[in-house]
C-alpha cells in the first residue's frame, strides 16, 4: 500500500462547545496508518459529523447545534475554506449523506432528514424539503419522540435509508419530484434504539446497531424493491457492565469477512466474524479504544487501519487490523478534543 512516502488526508469533526478545534486536518500514512495533524478550522460551530464529494474536492459538516445547518467547504490545501453560509437543516443533525445529487441531513432534534440539493460546483442550494418521522418508543427518556440519527445511501444508490432511535425503526426512502418520500418502514425491537447502519460489501446484507442495548440487529437487505427484513439480533459485549454502555458506530471489512463495533461507557471495540452469508455474527474479542467514550469508529479505505474518535478523552486511536483474525491492536494516537467523527479521501 504504498512507497513509504505516500500520503492521504483525513478529516476530524468534533464538538466546538466542549472545546474541540472544529475540523481537523491530518495526513495519513498509507503504510502505517499513522495520523499527523495539519491544521484545524472553526468556522462552523460543533461539525460533528463530515462527508467527502466524490471528486474529493468539497467537504460537507453538519452543525449539530439546536438550530442545525449544513456547511460546505472547499479543499484547498491543507485547511478547508467555508464555501459560503451554511444552510439551515432540522434541529441538532447528527449525521449526513450524499444521495442523488443531494446531501441528506439526519436530524436528531427534530427527527426527521433534511434534502438539500447541490449546485454544479458543489455547493449548496437552498433546502429541497424535510421529511419527518413519526412515533415513539417506550424508553421514557430517550423515545418520547422521533430522533433520526444517521441518513446513508444503500450500495445500489437507488434508496436512502434512514435509522431513528427514537422510534425503533428504519426507514427506506427514495427523491422525487416532491422531494424526499418515504418508501416503506421497518420496525426493529421495541426499546432497542437503533443508531447506525452499515452494509455488507456483498449489497444484500445489513446491521444495525443499537444503542439502547449493546446488540446488533441482522437484516437482509434486497434492492430491488427497497426491503429490509430483520433476521436475528446478536449481542456486541460479552456481558453489560454496570453504568453507562452505549454502542455507536459499526463498520463492516471490504472482504465482508468481519465487522467491527465501538461502544461507549465501556470504552471497548467488539470484534464480530462474520459468516459466508453474512446472516450470523459471532462475538470473537473485545479490545480497549484507547480512550474515553468512542463516538465514531472509522475503517481506512484499505481495510488494514481502523480509527476510534475518543470524544471524552480527546482523542484519534489508530489500530493496526490482524488480516487473519480481525483483531485491532492499538498503533498510536492524537490530540483532537471532543473528537466526534473521522473520515478519509
Amino acid at each position: 500500500m504504498g512507497d513509504g512516502n505516500r500520503a492521504g488526508r483525513a478529516y476530524i469533526g468534533s464538538f466546538t462547545a466542549a472545546g474541540g478545534l472544529g475540523v481537523l486536518t491530518a495526513a495519513v500514512d498509507e503504510d502505517t496508518g499513522a495520523l499527523t495533524v495539519l491544521g484545524a478550522t472553526d468556522t462552523v460551530p460543533d461539525p460533528s459529523y463530515l462527508a467527502l464529494s466524490p471528486t474529493g474536492d468539497t467537504l460537507y459538516a453538519v452543525s449539530e447545534t439546536s438550530d442545525g445547518a449544513l456547511a460546505a467547504y472547499r479543499v484547498e490545501g491543507d485547511l478547508p475554506r467555508l464555501a459560503g453560509r451554511p444552510v439551515p437543516v432540522g434541529s441538532a443533525p447528527t449525521h449526513l449523506a450524499l444521495y442523488d445529487g443531494h446531501v441528506l441531513t439526519a436530524n436528531y432534534g427534530s427527527g426527521s432528514v433534511t434534502a438539500v440539493p447541490l449546485r454544479a460546483d458543489g455547493g449548496l442550494a437552498d433546502p429541497a424539503g424535510e421529511l419527518r418521522h413519526t412515533g415513539s418508543g417506550p424508553h421514557p427518556q430517550r423515545q418520547q419522540a422521533p430522533h433520526a440519527h444517521q441518513v446513508l445511501a444503500d450500495p445500489s444508490g437507488r434508496w436512502a435509508v434512514s435509522v431513528d432511535l427514537g422510534t425503533d425503526s428504519v426507514r427506506v426512502c427514495a427523491l422525487g419530484d416532491d422531494g424526499l418520500t418515504l418508501h416503506r418502514e421497518v420496525a426493529l425491537r421495541p426499546g432497542s434504539g437503533p443508531r447506525h447502519l452499515a452494509f455488507h460489501p456483498r449489497g444484500d446484507r445489513a446491521y444495525v446497531l443499537n444503542e439502547l442495548t449493546p446488540t446488533l440487529t441482522v437484516c437482509a437487505w434486497d434492492a430491488d424493491d427497497g426491503t429490509l427484513k430483520p433476521l436475528t439480533e446478536v449481542a456486541v459485549l460479552v456481558d453489560v457492565p454496570d453504568g453507562d454502555s452505549y454502542p455507536s458506530e459499526v463498520v463492516v471489512a471490504p472482504d465482508g469477512r468481519f465487522l467491527w463495533t465501538a461502544t461507549r461507557g465501556a470504552d471497548v471495540i467488539s470484534v464480530l466474524a462474520l459468516d459466508a452469508a453474512g446472516e450470523a455474527p459471532r462475538l470473537a474479542a473485545t479490545v480497549p479504544c484507547g480512550g474515553h467514550w468512542p463516538r465514531d469508529l472509522a475503517l481506512h479505505p484499505g481495510g488494514r487501519f481502523l480509527y476510534a474518535a475518543n470524544e471524552r478523552s480527546g482523542d484519534v486511536t489508530w489500530f493496526t487490523v490482524d488480516q487473519a483474525t480481525g483483531i485491532p491492536r492499538r498503533a498510536g494516537s492524537i490530540a483532537a478534543p471532543a473528537a466526534s467523527c473521522v473520515i478519509f479521501d
